[in-house]
Protein backbone atom coordinates (compact mmCIF):
# COMPACT_ATOMS: atom_id res chain seq x y z
CA UNK A 1 0.00 0.00 0.00
CA UNK A 2 2.95 2.36 0.52
CA UNK A 3 3.97 4.70 -0.96
CA UNK A 4 0.90 4.27 -3.19
CA UNK A 5 -0.23 7.62 -4.60
CA UNK A 6 2.53 9.33 -2.61
CA UNK A 7 5.03 7.83 -5.05
CA UNK A 8 3.52 9.90 -7.87
CA UNK A 9 3.42 13.55 -8.93
CA UNK A 10 4.92 16.24 -6.65
CA UNK A 11 5.07 14.07 -3.53
CA UNK A 12 6.71 11.26 -5.51
CA UNK A 13 9.35 13.55 -6.98
CA UNK A 14 10.07 14.93 -3.52
CA UNK A 15 10.37 11.37 -2.21
CA UNK A 16 12.85 10.50 -4.97
CA UNK A 17 14.89 13.61 -4.17
CA UNK A 18 14.99 12.79 -0.47
CA UNK A 19 12.92 15.81 0.61
CA UNK A 20 10.99 13.38 2.77
CA UNK A 21 11.38 9.68 3.63
CA UNK A 22 8.95 6.84 4.17
CA UNK A 23 9.86 3.52 5.81
CA UNK A 24 7.06 0.95 5.60
CA UNK A 25 7.26 -1.76 8.29
CA UNK A 26 5.47 -5.11 8.25
CA UNK A 27 4.28 -5.76 11.81
CA UNK A 28 4.19 -9.51 11.14
CA UNK A 29 7.99 -9.43 11.02
CA UNK A 30 7.89 -9.00 14.81
CA UNK A 31 5.59 -11.92 15.57
CA UNK A 32 7.14 -14.71 17.65
CA UNK A 33 5.20 -17.81 16.61
CA UNK A 34 5.44 -19.92 13.49
CA UNK A 35 2.16 -18.52 12.15
CA UNK A 36 3.38 -14.92 12.50
CA UNK A 37 0.30 -14.03 14.54
CA UNK A 38 -0.24 -10.38 15.40
CA UNK A 39 -3.72 -10.59 16.95
CA UNK A 40 -5.73 -12.52 19.51
CA UNK A 41 -9.29 -12.74 20.88
CA UNK A 42 -10.43 -9.81 23.04
CA UNK A 43 -10.63 -10.15 26.81
CA UNK A 44 -14.25 -9.83 27.88
CA UNK A 45 -15.51 -11.44 24.71
CA UNK A 46 -16.93 -9.89 21.59
CA UNK A 47 -16.50 -10.11 17.87
CA UNK A 48 -13.26 -9.64 16.01
CA UNK A 49 -9.61 -9.77 17.00
CA UNK A 50 -7.29 -7.32 18.75
CA UNK A 51 -3.68 -6.61 17.80
CA UNK A 52 -1.28 -7.85 20.48
CA UNK A 53 0.66 -5.34 22.60
CA UNK A 54 3.87 -7.39 22.73
CA UNK A 55 4.14 -7.71 18.95
CA UNK A 56 3.21 -4.08 18.33
CA UNK A 57 5.58 -2.78 20.98
CA UNK A 58 8.47 -4.74 19.48
CA UNK A 59 7.73 -3.28 16.05
CA UNK A 60 7.43 0.24 17.44
CA UNK A 61 10.61 0.10 19.49
CA UNK A 62 12.63 -1.30 16.59
CA UNK A 63 11.48 1.35 14.13
CA UNK A 64 10.36 4.44 16.00
CA UNK A 65 12.11 7.62 15.00
CA UNK A 66 11.83 11.19 16.19
CA UNK A 67 8.43 12.71 16.76
CA UNK A 68 5.14 11.32 18.05
CA UNK A 69 3.60 7.91 17.57
CA UNK A 70 0.33 8.54 15.70
CA UNK A 71 -2.38 5.88 15.80
CA UNK A 72 -5.08 6.20 13.14
CA UNK A 73 -8.44 5.37 14.75
CA UNK A 74 -12.06 6.61 14.46
CA UNK A 75 -12.05 7.47 18.17
CA UNK A 76 -9.09 9.83 17.92
CA UNK A 77 -8.97 13.61 17.68
CA UNK A 78 -10.12 14.91 14.34
CA UNK A 79 -7.35 15.52 11.84
CA UNK A 80 -7.26 19.23 11.06
CA UNK A 81 -4.90 21.72 9.48
CA UNK A 82 -3.32 22.90 12.78
CA UNK A 83 -2.29 19.31 13.54
CA UNK A 84 -1.01 18.88 9.98
CA UNK A 85 1.10 22.04 10.34
CA UNK A 86 2.41 20.84 13.71
CA UNK A 87 3.54 17.53 12.25
CA UNK A 88 5.05 19.19 9.17
CA UNK A 89 7.11 21.48 11.40
CA UNK A 90 8.31 18.60 13.57
CA UNK A 91 11.11 16.06 13.17
CA UNK A 92 8.86 13.31 11.83
CA UNK A 93 6.35 10.76 13.08
CA UNK A 94 5.73 7.05 13.41
CA UNK A 95 2.27 6.08 12.17
CA UNK A 96 0.58 2.96 13.53
CA UNK A 97 -2.01 1.43 11.19
CA UNK A 98 -4.44 -0.77 13.05
CA UNK A 99 -6.46 -3.69 11.69
CA UNK A 100 -9.22 -5.97 12.95
CA UNK A 101 -11.06 -4.50 15.96
CA UNK A 102 -8.12 -2.31 16.90
CA UNK A 103 -5.05 -2.54 19.10
CA UNK A 104 -4.50 -3.33 22.76
CA UNK A 105 -4.95 -0.12 24.77
CA UNK A 106 -1.85 -0.79 26.86
CA UNK A 107 0.57 -0.41 23.96
CA UNK A 108 -0.98 2.97 23.14
CA UNK A 109 -0.57 4.15 26.72
CA UNK A 110 2.96 2.79 27.04
CA UNK A 111 4.07 4.62 23.90
CA UNK A 112 2.03 7.80 24.55
CA UNK A 113 0.29 7.47 21.19
CA UNK A 114 -1.56 10.40 19.67
CA UNK A 115 -4.88 9.02 18.39
CA UNK A 116 -6.08 10.67 15.18
CA UNK A 117 -9.29 10.24 13.19
CA UNK A 118 -10.29 11.28 9.68
CA UNK A 119 -13.95 11.53 10.66
CA UNK A 120 -16.99 9.71 11.92
CA UNK A 121 -16.76 6.61 9.77
CA UNK A 122 -14.97 3.25 9.83
CA UNK A 123 -12.50 1.81 7.32
CA UNK A 124 -10.93 -1.63 7.08
CA UNK A 125 -7.61 -0.47 8.45
CA UNK A 126 -5.36 2.47 9.16
CA UNK A 127 -3.39 2.41 5.91
CA UNK A 128 -5.65 4.72 3.89
CA UNK A 129 -5.94 7.25 6.75
CA UNK A 130 -2.13 7.13 7.08
CA UNK A 131 -1.77 7.98 3.38
CA UNK A 132 -4.16 10.91 3.81
CA UNK A 133 -2.22 12.18 6.81
CA UNK A 134 1.09 11.81 4.99
CA UNK A 135 -0.19 13.62 1.90
CA UNK A 136 -1.46 16.53 3.98
CA UNK A 137 1.88 16.83 5.81
CA UNK A 138 4.26 16.23 2.90
CA UNK A 139 2.75 18.96 0.72
CA UNK A 140 3.61 21.51 3.43
CA UNK A 141 7.30 20.61 3.46
CA UNK A 142 9.61 23.19 1.83
CA UNK A 143 10.46 22.26 -1.73
CA UNK A 144 7.50 19.94 -2.36
CA UNK A 145 5.07 22.45 -3.90
CA UNK A 146 6.34 24.96 -6.42
CA UNK A 147 4.20 27.92 -5.34
CA UNK A 148 4.23 28.45 -1.58
CA UNK A 149 1.61 31.20 -1.88
CA UNK A 150 -0.89 28.48 -2.74
CA UNK A 151 -0.60 27.06 0.77
CA UNK A 152 -1.53 30.34 2.44
CA UNK A 153 -4.81 30.65 0.51
CA UNK A 154 -6.15 27.12 0.96
CA UNK A 155 -9.18 26.02 2.91
CA UNK A 156 -8.70 25.94 6.70
CA UNK A 157 -5.41 27.89 6.74
CA UNK A 158 -7.22 30.92 8.20
CA UNK A 159 -10.18 29.07 9.67
CA UNK A 160 -12.32 29.51 6.55
CA UNK A 161 -13.23 27.41 3.54
CA UNK A 162 -11.59 28.43 0.29
CA UNK A 163 -13.26 30.81 -2.17
CA UNK A 164 -14.44 29.54 -5.60
CA UNK A 165 -12.03 29.47 -8.54
CA UNK A 166 -12.50 30.33 -12.23
CA UNK A 167 -10.40 30.12 -15.40
CA UNK A 168 -10.81 30.43 -19.19
CA UNK A 169 -13.14 30.66 -21.01
CA UNK A 170 -14.66 33.76 -19.42
CA UNK A 171 -18.13 32.55 -20.41
CA UNK A 172 -19.11 28.88 -20.44
CA UNK A 173 -22.57 27.43 -21.07
CA UNK A 174 -24.10 30.84 -20.41
CA UNK A 175 -22.25 31.23 -17.10
CA UNK A 176 -19.91 34.20 -16.81
CA UNK A 177 -16.93 34.64 -14.54
CA UNK A 178 -17.66 37.20 -11.78
CA UNK A 179 -16.82 40.64 -13.16
CA UNK A 180 -14.57 41.56 -10.26
CA UNK A 181 -12.11 38.77 -11.14
CA UNK A 182 -11.39 40.27 -14.55
CA UNK A 183 -11.35 43.87 -13.32
CA UNK A 184 -7.63 43.91 -12.55
CA UNK A 185 -8.41 45.61 -9.21
CA UNK A 186 -6.43 43.48 -6.78
CA UNK A 187 -7.85 44.95 -3.58
CA UNK A 188 -11.42 44.39 -4.74
CA UNK A 189 -10.51 40.84 -5.77
CA UNK A 190 -9.07 40.13 -2.30
CA UNK A 191 -12.20 41.55 -0.65
CA UNK A 192 -14.49 39.49 -2.92
CA UNK A 193 -12.57 36.30 -2.24
CA UNK A 194 -12.65 36.90 1.50
CA UNK A 195 -16.41 37.49 1.45
CA UNK A 196 -16.89 34.34 -0.60
CA UNK A 197 -14.83 32.35 1.90
CA UNK A 198 -16.86 33.71 4.78
CA UNK A 199 -20.18 32.95 3.07
CA UNK A 200 -19.13 29.39 2.14
CA UNK A 201 -17.99 28.72 5.69
CA UNK A 202 -21.11 30.22 7.27
CA UNK A 203 -23.50 28.17 5.12
CA UNK A 204 -21.58 24.91 4.72
CA UNK A 205 -19.64 24.55 7.98
CA UNK A 206 -21.41 26.31 10.85
CA UNK A 207 -18.97 24.70 13.28
CA UNK A 208 -16.01 26.36 11.59
CA UNK A 209 -17.91 29.62 11.25
CA UNK A 210 -18.67 29.77 14.98
CA UNK A 211 -14.98 29.31 15.82
CA UNK A 212 -13.93 31.89 13.23
CA UNK A 213 -16.53 34.42 14.36
CA UNK A 214 -15.60 33.92 18.00
CA UNK A 215 -11.88 34.43 17.27
CA UNK A 216 -12.68 37.53 15.22
CA UNK A 217 -14.74 39.01 18.05
CA UNK A 218 -11.88 38.45 20.50
CA UNK A 219 -9.47 40.16 18.12
CA UNK A 220 -11.80 43.15 17.65
CA UNK A 221 -12.51 43.57 21.36
CA UNK A 222 -10.68 46.69 22.62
Amino acid sequence: MFPGPLGLSLAGRALDKGTWRLDAVNIRDYATDKHRSVDDVPFGGGAGMVMRPDVLDAAIKANRGAGPLVYMTPRGRLLDQPLVRELAAGPGATILCGRFEGVDQRVLEANEAVEVSLGDFVLSGGELPALVLLDAVVRLLPGVLGNQETLAEESFEWGLLEYPHYTRPAEWQGRAVPEVLISGHHEKIRDWRHRQSEEATRTRRPDLWDRYASARRRTETP
